[in-house]
């Protein structure tokens, strides 16, 4: 390998990778527009420059090779003169739009000029009056006089979607990003380019003037909203004191995965995140006499508790039903396994998810939940939902609200109503609210710790992005309870404690998760 020196740092790197690549991955940041690591290099914005020893003129560093012996400078004299000349014809023609710009505390020209730039302009000339708020796809804003033609979203669309929606327009100083007459950007990845532009030129409806960056708290997270299980940042609020927040959630970003999503997400995902916050359960209820009565999780254990002994002391365990769905995570789906199939041997194990979508054939899958791959590889055996072969259990445990989706609201109240008591964990409200007599709220994906099995097999760790705010509890926790209650396996649950333990035992017993 390549024996090369960067700021005096004696590095030994790959052969074919670039100076850029090469001072990153030795923790030497060098400033860029154009570049990103997803396309090949464009060395159009000139930001990159560094001295090279033994050669005349400054080279780009996103397009030059390493070789054995070069010695790199990426901050001396020559080279922040350089970078200082660039910014200052990128500030020639920008607008002083800061203050109400959404990219505003994450934009690299704001950076750069803070780190190398606060000079004032020798330029006297009335800036480059352009089209603003020029409409490109369904949820994107172009604002033409902060472009810098750094073209990541033409090479975006070029190289990645392969949709060619987008192009520079004319030439010389009045070259200018658009779109083809009468045509908008109107692909399943459109988001992606209000995230990759490097400035406030490209923004996102969805996001614009509705808060400050520097207000979010970035978490790392796994997308919800299909198989694929993207990799994604969470942007919340944590809100003011004394002033009560409007929204809690307000973006997802991708978050960069080689092996499961690369460096994007889809439009279904990232635009899918109010459903963490709307419709949600909030309170524990009882529904009994016609009155909802706010108790605790103790309480309605110790009823579950009683109710499933009784059964066992009166071998009447074929009266006992449990609904999954494959968004629980790994370890909640093994818990079901273990205490209901094998523990207890209920028969009676029905899956009810989301209907299938249509898969686009890159990120997206047919799959709705998150986690189905899990689900088959833990092995659960479950069978579609018979409403008919509902009638007549003492006791149904409904894990998730997808029922209401996948029947009449008529059709449930018939099917649900021959059995005795039913109780729902679920996140959000339904149509099964009022046909349920216990409602435990449970968190969303996001909100709890475990682990998610993508479409390829991947098993990605699940940490707490969001607070989780209901009076219920994760549905991990409460088969716990409920094992260590009945006591079926004392020596087996009791060391169980969180999501890590139950992962442990998971990998013991299926070696597909080791």
């Amino acid at each position: 390998m390549p024996r090369i020196s960067i700021d005096g740092q004696a590095l030994e790197v790959p052969a074919g990778l670039t100076v850029l690549r090469a001072a990153e991955e030795a923790g030497i940041h060098i400033p860029h527009f154009c570049y990103h690591p997803a396309f090949p290099p464009e060395g159009s914005c000139r930001m990159c420059l560094v001295e090279i020893e033994g050669l005349p003129k400054l080279e780009l560093a996103c397009s030059t090779t390493v070789k054995d012996g070069m010695k790199v400078q990426t901050k001396s004299p020559k080279v922040v003169e350089a970078r200082k000349a660039v910014l200052e014809f990128l500030l020639a023609e920008h607008p002083l739009d800061c203050p109400i710009c959404d990219k505003a505390g994450e934009c690299k020209l704001q950076d750069y000029f803070e780190e190398y730039g606060l000079f004032r302009s020798e330029f006297n000339e009335a800036k480059e009056r352009r089209e603003k708020k020029v409409r490109l796809g369904k949820n994107l804003i172009l604002d033409r006089e902060r472009c810098i033609l750094c073209t990541r979203c033409v090479r975006f669309l070029n190289e990645i979607t392969k949709t060619e929606d987008a192009g520079v327009l004319h030439r010389g100083i009045h070259s200018e990003i658009g779109v083809f007459e009468s045509e908008f950007i109107d692909n399943n990845y459109s988001g992606n380019l209000a995230e990759i532009c490097p400035v406030g030129a490209i923004t996102d409806t969805d996001f614009r003037f509705k808060t400050r960056t520097w207000f979010l708290e970035k978490k790392e997270s796994i997308c919800p909203f299909c198989g694929r299980g993207c990799n994604i940042f969470i942007d919340s609020h944590p809100g003011f004191p004394r002033v009560p927040r409007s929204r809690r959630v307000y973006r997802f970003r991708a978050r960069e995965n080689p092996k499961v999503n690369s460096y994007w997400i889809c439009d279904f995902g990232r635009y899918g995140y109010p459903a963490l916050d709307q419709g949600r359960q909030k309170s524990l209820v009882w529904k009994k006499e016609g009155r909802d009565t706010v108790l605790s999780w103790e309480k309605v254990l110790r009823v579950l508790t009683e109710k499933i002994r009784s059964m066992i002391h009166r071998k009447k365990l074929s009266r006992l039903g449990i609904v999954l769905h494959t968004n629980l995570t790994n370890e909640e789906l093994f818990l079901a396994k273990r205490l209901f199939q094998m523990d207890l041997g209920i028969q009676k194990i029905y899956l009810a998810d989301p209907p299938p979508g249509q898969a686009d054939g890159f990120l997206l899958t047919a799959d709705r939940t998150a986690n189905r791959r899990g689900f088959e590889e833990i092995g659960i055996a479950a069978q579609a939902v018979d409403l008919e072969a509902l009638g007549g259990l003492d006791l149904l445990l409904i894990f998730g609200h997808y029922l209401a989706s996948a029947f009449s609201p008529a059709d449930l109240k018939n099917g649900l109503d021959n059995v005795g008591t039913k109780a729902l964990f679920a996140a959000h409200q339904s149509a099964l609210d009022s046909l349920v007599d216990f409602i435990v709220p449970v968190p969303v994906s996001p909100e709890k710790g475990g682990s998610l099995t993508n479409v390829d097999g991947w098993v990605q760790a699940l940490y707490p992005a969001l607070d989780f705010c209901g009076d219920g509890l994760p549905e991990w926790q409460a088969l716990l309870d409920l094992a260590k209650e009945l006591q079926t396996d004392h020596r087996y649950y009791w060391p169980l404690t969180s999501p890590e333990t139950v992962r442990r035992a998971l990998a013991e017993d299926i070696p597909f998760f080791q």
